[in-house]
């Protein structure tokens, strides 16, 4: 593991125990097929998962940061368990899918700021198209985008790639190797 915290160390642990299975091949959202999936939202939308991701994600946060969130759902359980748990409190928002054409409209709701320095965050990234659909979103609305950071990156290298395209750093908590994965 290359960030060997305790955090992290339990966080795997959490994942194999909860989210990853090994049975497949599984269809993934990418359109591509693999002989392990992980289903983050075992680990995210629990409490401990969720406490976990955030103490991981805040020891890779930038301390500009002062809103985090992403793409609809995946980013949602990991923006909010890391704003609730960060010293300090931090502003989460989610960007949804399309814009409603009700309400205040829009795709990105929450409490940002246009002033707001962001992290986007996502449970698991294959591609990395979320992220730069978040970031691109974000950037029209004039929003900085310090940095992308996923509890889990399955996309050997190209989620990386794709931010800094972008001119946003990555980072990731978990590789599939952490979880005992040999692709």
């Amino acid at each position: 593991m290359d960030n060997s915290s305790e955090a992290k160390k339990e966080l795997v642990t959490h994942v194999i125990a909860n989210a990853l299975r090994t049975d497949g091949p599984f269809q993934l959202s990418s359109g591509g097929t693999s002989s392990w999936y992980l289903d983050g939202r075992q680990v995210t939308y629990s409490g401990t998962g969720g406490r976990l991701v955030a103490a991981c994600i805040g020891e890779l946060l930038d301390p500009a940061v002062t809103a985090v969130g992403g793409l609809t759902m995946g980013a949602d359980p990991v923006a909010i368990a890391t704003a609730l748990l960060a010293d300090p409190p931090l502003r989460a928002f989610s960007i949804r899918k399309e814009a409603k054409a009700h309400g205040a409209g829009g795709r990105i709701v929450g409490p940002l700021q246009p002033d707001d320095r962001v992290a986007v965050v996502d449970d698991t990234t294959t591609t990395g198209s979320s992220f730069v659909e978040s970031i691109e979103v974000l950037h029209e609305a004039g929003i900085s985008v310090v940095q992308a950071l996923v509890v889990v990156d399955r996309s050997s290298g190209a989620a990386g790639k794709r931010c800094a395209q972008l001119g946003v750093p990555f980072s990731a908590v978990i590789y599939p190797a952490d979880l005992g994965i040999i692709e």
